[in-house]
Parts: C-alpha cells; sequence; structure tokens
C-alpha cells in the first residue's frame, strides 16, 4: 500500500479556490488517501483541505496597492513557510497569487520540497526578466493557456499546458434560454451582464463607472435589463452602492454567484479584466473589458516600459488579436462602456462571428485541465522519489 502523500498548497482569491478545489477531487481520484493543507477556499475546503488561512487574504492587486497590506502578507508569508518547512509535503503548490506564492517558493525549494506553479503568472506580458529568477525555484509550471507552454520552453523552464478546468466544466454550447428562465428573464429582449470584480480595489475602482454605463445605455434603449453576479458580499454592497449613487432609475438584477448562469443569459457582457473574461468568452458572450490600477501603478507600468504584451484580455491573447474591445484607466467612462456594448446590441452578424471564434479556443482549451494537472503534479512526486 502506497503511503499517504502530502501537499502543501495556497490558492489565491475565488478563481484559485475554484481551480485548487477541482486539483483536489483529480488528485484524490488516483490517490484517495492525499492530505491537503495551507491557504485555501470554501471550495477547496469542502474538498477536505485543511485550512490554515482563507484564499481572500491574498487578495490584493497593484504595485503600489498592495503596500498597506504589506506588514500583514509579510507576516503571514512567514507563518506559512514556517509550517511548510516543519510539515515537509512531499509537493508544494502555488495555485495563482503569483506575488505570495512566487516569494513564498524559493525557501521551499532549498529545503528540498518540489514547487510548482499552477497558473503562470503574466511573465509574457510585463516583468519578463522574472522568468529567470523563477527557473532557480521552480520545478515545474502548470499553463492555462497554450502559448505559455512554448513561452517558458524558450527560458529553460519546465512548463506543461494542462488548459483551463472551465473549459472542462461549461458547455459547448450554451442554453440562453433556460438561463433567462432561471433568473426570471424574459426570453425575448435585450440583457447586459455586469461584472465589475471581486476584489475590494478593483470594485471600487469600477463600480461607478459600471452602474455610469448601465444608466447611460437604460436611457438609449427602453427595456434593456441588467443582471449583475456579485462574486462576494463585500462587492456586491460596493455596487450596491455605486447603483444607487450613479443609476438611481435603472432597475439591475443583484445576484448572488450564478456568474455562469448570467453570463449565458446575456446578449452582451461589460466585465473586468481578469479570469471572468474568460468565462465570459467560454459562454460564447461579446464582451467590452475594462481595467483600472491605481494611478501610481498605472503610471510606473507605462512610463518604465514594463507592459510588453499588445493586449491585457485573455480573449484577445487568446485570438492573437483585438476581438473585444479593452478599456483602460481615464478610458474607462460610462459613455464609453455604453457605446461599446451598444455595438454588440446593434451588430447581430459580428457577435455571431465572436461567438464561432471563442466555440473554437473554448475547443482548445477543453484538455481535462484538472486531471492534467493532477498527472503532472504525481509525475512529479513519482520521479523526485524514484531519484532518492
Amino acid at each position: 500500500m502506497s503511503r499517504t502523500l502530502r501537499i502543501g498548497i495556497v490558492a489565491g482569491e475565488l478563481s484559485g479556490d475554484n481551480l485548487g478545489a477541482a486539483f483536489i477531487r483529480s488528485v484524490r481520484a488516483r490517490r484517495p488517501d492525499t492530505r491537503f493543507f495551507g491557504v485555501a477556499g470554501p471550495r477547496m475546503q469542502a474538498e477536505g483541505c485543511e485550512c490554515w488561512e482563507p484564499s481572500e487574504s491574498l487578495a490584493v492587486m497593484g504595485l503600489f496597492e498592495v503596500l498597506s497590506h504589506l506588514p500583514r502578507l509579510l507576516r503571514l508569508r512567514r507563518l506559512v513557510r514556517a509550517r511548510f518547512l516543519a510539515e515537509r509535503p512531499d509537493v508544494f503548490i502555488g495555485v495563482d497569487a503569483p506575488e505570495f506564492n512566487l516569494n513564498l517558493a524559493p525557501a521551499l525549494h532549498a529545503a528540498g520540497i518540489p514547487t510548482v506553479q499552477y497558473v503562470s503568472p503574466q511573465v509574457w506580458a510585463w516583468r519578463q526578466g522574472r522568468v529567470a529568477k523563477m527557473a532557480r525555484f521552480l520545478d515545474l509550471v502548470l499553463c492555462l493557456l497554450p502559448f505559455e507552454k512554448r513561452f517558458y520552453g524558450e527560458h529553460g523552464l519546465a512548463a506543461e499546458f494542462v488548459g483551463h478546468p472551465l473549459a472542462d466544466q461549461l458547455p459547448l454550447e450554451p442554453d440562453r434560454a433556460a438561463a433567462r428562465a432561471q433568473l426570471g428573464l424574459p426570453a425575448d429582449g435585450e440583457v447586459v451582464a455586469l461584472l465589475p470584480g471581486s476584489r475590494r480595489g478593483e470594485v471600487s475602482r469600477l463600480a461607478a463607472d459600471f452602474a455610469g454605463a448601465a444608466a447611460w445605455l437604460g436611457e438609449r434603449r427602453p427595456g434593456i435589463r441588467f443582471v449583475a453576479p456579485m462574486a462576494n458580499p463585500a462587492a456586491r454592497e460596493m455596487f450596491a452602492q455605486a447603483l444607487a449613487a450613479r443609476a438611481p432609475e435603472q432597475p439591475v438584477q443583484l445576484l448572488d454567484g450564478q456568474a455562469q448562469r448570467a453570463l449565458t443569459a446575456a446578449d452582451a457582457v461589460l466585465v473586468a479584466s481578469g479570469t471572468a473574461t474568460l468565462e465570459t468568452l467560454l459562454c460564447k458572450r461579446p464582451m467590452v473589458v475594462a481595467y483600472r490600477l491605481g494611478a501610481l501603478t498605472a503610471w510606473t507600468l507605462g512610463s518604465l516600459g514594463l507592459m510588453k504584451a499588445p493586449h491585457f484580455a485573455q480573449p484577445n491573447l487568446l485570438a492573437g488579436r483585438r476581438v473585444v474591445p479593452e478599456i483602460f484607466q481615464a478610458e474607462v467612462t460610462p459613455e464609453r462602456l455604453g457605446r461599446e456594448l451598444a455595438f454588440w446590441l446593434d451588430h447581430p452578424a459580428e457577435r455571431a462571428e465572436l461567438e464561432q471564434l471563442f466555440a473554437g479556443i473554448h475547443r482548445q482549451l477543453r484538455q481535462g485541465g484538472s486531471d492534467r494537472a493532477a498527472e503532472a503534479v504525481l509525475g512529479l512526486v513519482a520521479a523526485r522519489e524514484s531519484s532518492k
């Protein structure tokens, strides 16, 4: 009988929690007695992961926005590192949260613990110099996007393209009629989904303009309906306040979760840049992507030339060209967002063409992601054990 496998894991935010939970299920399908412990969200905990600290503790974005949280995060990293070094897991998996995990991995690697980063940081987009450092303390990167494996191979870092678990979970042909019925929306008529993000800073920077865009469209398109799936209670409260201030006359149906259902029901989507844009793509919906950083972070990225990728929206990166609008910083205004959404609503032929493109990308990403990730990690552990 094989011994109990012990996996240390740190997942950041809602998307990391989802990936971590699916990964745990896939590993346990192969090694049922595996023990998981570390920083985990509610879905990972539901799969039996021992939680030292909740994932949402790591939900901070921006170069300078993180400063106010830095003492807490450094303290947390010291504690987590000490516990992992004491526990000595058979492998460490950092799920997303690169600023935390890529600073935690070096000490674990130096102590002889194999280290894996699940979800590539966007080193191909900005701060490419990080790759050389990563190669010194990471044994493997599990990539969700196909072009990432090639990028790491060119820099001498082992990587596997595993596909995205969301692509496995979501149907290739979404049922819009069923989604609308489940949300109590009319079968006909225009519906726009609003997703202003999940992190507090992200929502605070976008909520007012998203609400303003709803008001702008509502004034010009009588009968249009809006649904807004909220990632957590804090995001819901902040967005509700923004709606009351910026769109008091425009009804918006706020939902707790149910993002996939809202996306499937929509004709067009206004979405914060991030994992939600990939979810929107997999639901085959045209979108307008908005991104706003703190002013100092945005200035630093621009003035130092740290941004290397031609796009920041995942659909554009995956398509290799601009297929959906991506609106950045000062360009994010209610009128600009509203006009871009109106384009999708007024051009059904362009919507249909985009849906076909998204269907092809969906098939490309549908690789059995969680199972492939589990196989890659178990293979790494087996190779390490056989070399001892």
